[in-house]
């Protein structure tokens, strides 16, 4: 059995450190990969001795990563933990690895959005400007000491929780606890990402399907409108009443399509471009190609 390799506090707080800097090399293929690979060397540099294993990490820690950046630190956590025991002889595969990864980052990177930037920023952005429109320096002071306490003190937290489950997470390999893990998580990131197609992919197509002449009263009446701002408070209350801006109902196929299934085609999309990423297709040839269709659809007249 290979000799027993352990973390130190001090591979941990370089860890911690790098891992600030996940989205430094963002990009649309494997997005936060060279972000995360980054933060994972000083790992890679104390559990593995050999050239060849720590390029094998290294191309490990490689592949598509995303999450929020704040909630990467238990994902990164628990990684440590697997890469301690692989390297220690534990079967931990390449496998197992990502796939803790891909399972875990979806469910988290749902959390990290609500938490961080709906709340704790709103909520350290209101005291410190509370505190500056009254002239007081300290507001501005207050949100950059307050907001940098409470995401790096997270990070570190959650990162050591992580490290320590990690651990657990692996003490019962031939039980398949690890892949149980990995499998829940993974349906659970589906379900986030699933329930977030609709907010996330927009589509719209714009051919009109029937358009119906409104009765006389049933729509605002620009040209009777008073002039200067008592026509603009006029529209605006006839508006609220509920009259319509224009004198014909419009339908267009999207609103067809939205009254069968809400959402439908930008849940086609993504099928679409799930099964092309099945298909080994680079996902930047991807973008490229919706850029594409979108412009040329959109010159024609059907988005």
């Amino acid at each position: 059995m290979a000799q027993e390799m352990k973390l130190t506090k001090r591979d941990r707080i370089a860890i911690w450190w790098r891992s600030t800097f996940i989205q430094g090399s963002w990009n649309y293929e494997r997005m936060q990969n060279g972000g995360w690979a980054y933060a994972m060397i000083p790992a890679i540099k104390r559990l593995y001795k050999s050239k060849e294993d720590r390029a094998a990490a290294l191309e490990r820690h490689l592949e598509f990563f995303n999450t929020h950046p704040y909630v990467a630190s238990p994902i990164i956590g628990v990684t440590l933990a697997l890469e301690e025991e692989r390297s220690s002889g534990v079967p931990v595969d390449d496998a197992a690895i990502q796939g803790v990864k891909v399972g875990m980052m979806g469910p988290l990177a749902g959390i990290g959005d609500p938490t961080f930037w709906f709340t704790v920023r709103p909520i350290l952005g209101a005291l410190a400007a509370s505190l500056a429109l009254t002239g007081n320096i300290l507001g501005p002071i207050l949100y950059f000491v307050l907001w940098n306490l409470i995401r790096m003190g997270f990070k570190w937290y959650t990162q050591e929780l992580g490290y320590k489950a990690g651990a657990k997470i692996t003490d019962d390999m031939s039980g398949g606890l690890l892949q149980d893990v990995t499998k829940g998580a993974s349906i659970l990131g589906m379900f986030v990402l699933g329930a977030l197609v609709n907010r996330w992919v927009n589509v719209a197509f714009t051919p009109v399907v029937s358009r119906v002449q409104l009765d006389e009263g049933a729509y605002i009446d620009w040209d009777s409108l008073p002039a200067g701002a008592e026509g603009i408070r006029t529209a605006l209350e006839q508006q609220a009443a509920g009259l319509s801006l224009s004198q014909y109902d419009v339908t267009t196929l999207q609103d067809n399509l939205d009254g069968f299934i809400p959402g439908l085609s930008g849940l086609l999309i993504t099928l679409l471009c799930m099964w092309l990423l099945r298909k080994k297709v680079s996902p930047i040839t991807m973008i490229l190609g919706l850029f594409v269709v979108g412009i040329v659809f959109h010159v024609l007249g059907i988005m």
